[in-house]
């Protein structure tokens, strides 16, 4: 799942950089901020199925946080508890009666355990070779890291920047698979279920687990950053969470799903061309088997809501606008390092993702309009109401909208000139943005 990314929509706090920092990916990152920043807003004011008038009324007023007490410790502590709006019955229902359909159209989509690679396939053999001697193995070992650190040698700072980011995301898996198990009707109920949506969950999980556990490995083995403040940035990530509009939504998890791994699949891909660029065959070789695995991912969430349409044309229009609405926020985007200004650390990595052309926000525009195709969203016809046509003409005429949006940010970008980012990842080295 992760890497930078699913978007350069977040908004960049100007002072976090160079003061010249008016340039082309910090523009494009304002220009495609949320209109509304605050995710927890957006969670107020509207929900997936509320609908107009007295439901969505409904909905916002439900969708509150109120105090409550926090029994022991001897005084009133209190903490704020969210309350979200109900997810409407009939996406349950439909979900659920899925259940079939998934077992025959993703299921297969997972590889089999012993067909599957793992970490240790691209990787310095850290064991003995049958035969071998402890010598033999630890001197062919040294060879594999020397190899490998040699590539990695010739990597800039800002590729670096791009794969400590990506890996970091990806090692927040355990955030991903609470947030799916606690989704309505996809969830694993008893940890050990046997229906498709929840052997689907963990069979994704399973294969996502590599991704990490790879490219964290291959970091440590390059020398190249500063691993402690990496496994600082995955500690504050997993402890910080992440953000969802409607977190229990089956719709909204499902198409939120299919534009995350079809960012992490260009997001590796862009970034294992850039390390072939730079004589890095082993990230190359890397990058690109996880790209891979996101491309298979990729397919059954945007086979699952294309089914979705099929089924509920009107309540997956009205949940696409609302994601496209409140933007597809990065799992990553509360990251931190810990240090002062840490809580800018996703822009300023979205900043050089933009720059290296690891993740752009054209890519992010080619997204919108290829889902928008994919689910032939602009023939839904019969079976829309009102909202759900007015949700049709506003995802319809988005691809274009940001397009406009780019453009205008990249001649803003060129009266500007580019600033400066500073990363402990990277022994505190600073990397040009914009």
């Amino acid at each position: 799942m992760a890497s930078q990314g699913l978007t350069t929509v977040v908004p960049v706090k100007p002072c976090s950089f160079n003061r010249s920092n008016t340039s082309k990916a910090t523009a494009a990152l304002r220009l495609l901020s949320p209109a509304n920043p605050s995710v927890h807003a957006l969670r107020a004011t509207s929900a997936s199925g509320c609908g107009t008038g007295r439901a969505r009324r409904r909905c916002a007023s439900s969708a509150t946080a109120a105090p409550a007490s926090v029994a022991g410790g001897g005084g009133g502590v209190e903490k704020m508890v969210e309350e979200w709006p109900a997810v409407p019955r009939e996406q349950v229902e439909v979900i659920r009666s899925l259940n079939g359909w998934v077992a025959e159209n993703m299921l297969p989509l997972l590889t089999p355990v012993e067909s599957s690679w793992q970490p240790h396939d691209y990787l310095p053999r850290s064991s003995a070779a049958p035969g071998s001697s402890e010598a033999e193995a630890l001197e062919a070992f040294a060879g594999g890291v020397a190899e490998l650190r040699a590539g990695a040698a010739r990597l800039p700072d800002e590729v670096l920047v791009c794969l400590v980011g990506n890996m970091v995301t990806e090692e927040a898996l355990p955030t991903y698979q609470s947030m799916g198990n606690r989704t309505e009707g996809l969830g694993d109920d008893t940890g050990s279920s046997s229906l498709p949506w929840a052997r689907w969950m963990r069979g994704w999980t399973a294969e996502e687990n590599r991704h990490g556990d790879l490219l964290n490995r291959y970091l440590y083995l390059s020398g190249r950053v500063d691993m402690r403040q990496v496994e600082i940035t995955v500690h504050h990530l997993l402890r910080n969470g992440m953000d969802m509009l409607v977190p229990k939504s089956p719709y909204h998890s499902l198409i939120y799903g299919a534009f995350q791994e079809r960012a992490t699949f260009v997001s590796h891909g862009h970034t294992a061309r850039l390390a072939a660029r730079h004589g890095d065959r082993a990230l190359a070789e890397i990058c690109g088997v996880v790209a891979a695995d996101e491309r298979r991912h990729e397919a059954a969430y945007t086979r699952a809501c294309a089914k979705l349409f099929e089924v509920d044309p009107d309540g997956m229009a009205r949940a696409l606008a609302h994601v496209m609405r409140g933007k597809v926020t990065m799992p990553g985007q509360l990251m931190s390092d810990g240090r002062d200004g840490g809580g800018d650390l996703f822009a300023r990595f979205s900043a050089v993702a933009q720059r290296a052309g690891v993740y752009t926000a054209s890519d992010y525009g080619d997204l919108v309009e290829h889902f928008v195709r994919r689910w032939r969203v602009a023939e839904l016809g019969g079976g829309l109401s009102g909202e759900g046509r007015r949700a049709q003409e506003y995802v319809c005429g988005l691809g274009p909208k940001i397009r406009r949006m780019e453009e205008l940010a990249q001649r803003r970008a060129a009266r500007g000139e580019p600033g400066l980012a500073q990363f402990s990842w990277i022994f505190d080295r600073s990397v040009t943005v914009g």
